[in-house]
């Protein structure tokens, strides 16, 4: 296998790596290195931030009908490119093409939500506010902000990132994962072609070293993250110290509560999907389910057990697949440290997925499905976020105890219940203490015209993802109050605070 060596992507053009030091981009089914990308020096990066300062100028002066027309033709392009964008994203990621596919379509979806930036950039105005005193609100961009997002969702996150920042007349600096970096590189072509001004989306590849440059640069006025907590809460706190915006979010570990009366085999059907799809490489994957009551615990470890078996680990080229491997050996292998550490610390493996083995994939980064039953709250599999195809059962005496778990644990990003109970559903949706929740519904992320966050250690930062929360984080409010003169006789402005001046007229409410 050829390996590609990839750029970074400022002022409109592809530009070569000057640092020397390269990351390695693998093919997960194979493990081949099937590409190189550098890793951006300081400069490089303050290259990318001054290209998009003096860009976000011309930009910003278009009028927002005009930049989503941009925007309009951009997800046509990807329409009619995205068997080869979901193909790029399957060779470097590893999910399934029809998952690749729908990573994209998801990114896609909230673009489309933003072609109504002319209407969610409105302000408001109130008519003689005082005598003869108007007020009205304008929202403005910031400026230059950027993205630093994950590798689990290559296409999505970046668009959900860049489509609202992009649409309230903001310059974009992106600064993607190292593992899978084509996509990002490739949708950056597509925004030019679709008559993005050059330098308005940047794309710089690195390290920390490009992140800290994005949190310390003072032309950079907001960063928004996903990633593991830790990072999550540095950049948080980093971004904060620098007198940025930030909208950070961080690790998950996931609850699915199933009642006594629930469809079970709705229920299985739902968690096998949920916990193990795109081999368990989202923050919204269902890693624990809760039954409650013995009897409800032991018939879904009996069908969790059954449709394992029939599910299909494969290569993202392969149709019938289920899911494919791990994004990275490394990867892999913490993964298989918390299966061992599950059993260690005296969980059931019930099904163990580190066995598996591809037939002609054999040093491919596959893991199997892995289900462990009878796990406990101090375990670390039941704490931490494993990021791979493992669920963990948690049996829950009753109702009130399963609606602690997801409660009281550090992390707060999704959960969902299923029952057929209505009164049960209102009072668990009302009570749990989570950011998104779902009913009956496996994946609770919100449609795009809904924001999108999870609370505690899910989410640093006080606005969510897409929807009106991202028109609000990447804009800023100025509120004018005003007074013309002419005409206003000395008697109209009765009932109007005056200083030592007739300039500074401040309104009553009366």
């Amino acid at each position: 296998m050829s390996i590609r060596e990839l750029t970074h992507f400022i002022g409109g053009t592809h530009v070569a790596g000057t640092s020397g030091r390269f990351a390695d981009v693998f093919e997960p089914s194979t493990g081949e290195v099937q590409a190189r990308v550098p890793l951006a020096t300081r400069a490089e990066v303050e290259a990318a931030i001054a290209n998009a300062e003096e860009a976000q100028k011309v930009w910003a002066s278009w009028n927002p009908q005009k930049r989503v027309r941009v925007l309009m033709r951009f997800v046509q392009l990807a329409q009619d490119n995205i068997d080869e964008l979901a193909a790029l994203l399957s060779s470097e990621h590893g999910k399934t093409i029809p998952d690749a596919r729908g990573d994209v379509q998801r990114g896609l979806e909230v673009i489309e939500v933003c072609l109504g930036a002319p209407h969610l950039l409105k302000g408001e105005f109130t008519d003689s506010a005082g005598t003869g005193i108007d007020v009205y609100s304008m929202r403005q961009p910031l400026g230059v902000v950027a993205g630093i997002t994950p590798f689990n969702f290559p296409a999505m996150i970046p668009l959900w990132k860049a489509g609202p920042a992009l649409a309230s007349g903001n310059a974009f600096v992106l600064k993607p994962s190292e593992r899978d970096p084509s996509v990002p590189l490739r949708l950056a072509e597509l925004f030019l072609e679709a008559g993005l001004p050059a330098g308005v989306f940047n794309v710089v590849n690195g390290d920390k070293e490009s992140v800290d440059v994005l949190l310390e640069d003072p032309r950079v006025k907001a960063v928004g993250f996903v990633g593991s907590t830790p990072i999550a809460q540095y950049i948080y706190e980093t971004a904060a110290k620098n007198g940025k915006r930030a909208q950070c979010f961080g690790g998950a570990k996931n609850h699915a509560i199933i009642m006594p009366d629930a469809d079970l085999d709705q229920a299985v059907d739902a968690l096998v999907g949920a916990a193990f799809g795109a081999a368990g490489e989202r923050c919204m994957a269902l890693s624990v389910a809760v039954p409650v009551g013995r009897d409800t615990a032991d018939r879904l470890v009996a069908k969790l057990t059954e449709r394992i078996a029939d599910l299909r680990v494969g290569p993202g080229t392969d149709e019938k697949a289920d899911f494919g491997p791990l994004v990275t050996a490394a990867a892999r292998d913490r993964v298989h440290g918390y299966i061992a550490a599950g059993v260690e610390e005296g969980a059931d493996l019930v099904v163990d997925g580190r066995g598996f083995v591809l037939d002609g994939h054999e040093n491919g980064f596959f893991t199997g499905p892995t289900l462990f039953d009878k796990v406990t709250t101090d375990m670390s599999i039941y704490r931490e976020e494993i990021f791979g195809p493992v669920l963990t059962v948690v049996r829950a005496d009753d109702y009130e105890h399963a609606l602690r778990l997801p409660t009281d644990h550090e992390y707060g990003n999704g959960v969902a219940i299923f029952t057929r109970d209505g009164d049960t559903a209102r009072d668990f949706v009302r009570r749990v203490e989570v950011g998104m929740v779902g009913v009956n519904v496996p994946i609770p992320v919100p449609i795009a015209y809904y924001t999108f966050g999870g609370w505690k250690a899910s989410g640093f930062g006080d606005l969510n993802q897409h929807g009106p929360d991202a028109f609000r984080f990447y804009t800023k409010t100025k509120t004018i109050t005003q007074r013309w003169p002419s005409g206003v006789k000395e008697g109209d402005l009765e009932g109007a605070h005056v200083g030592d001046t007739d300039h500074f007229v401040i309104p009553t409410m009366d």
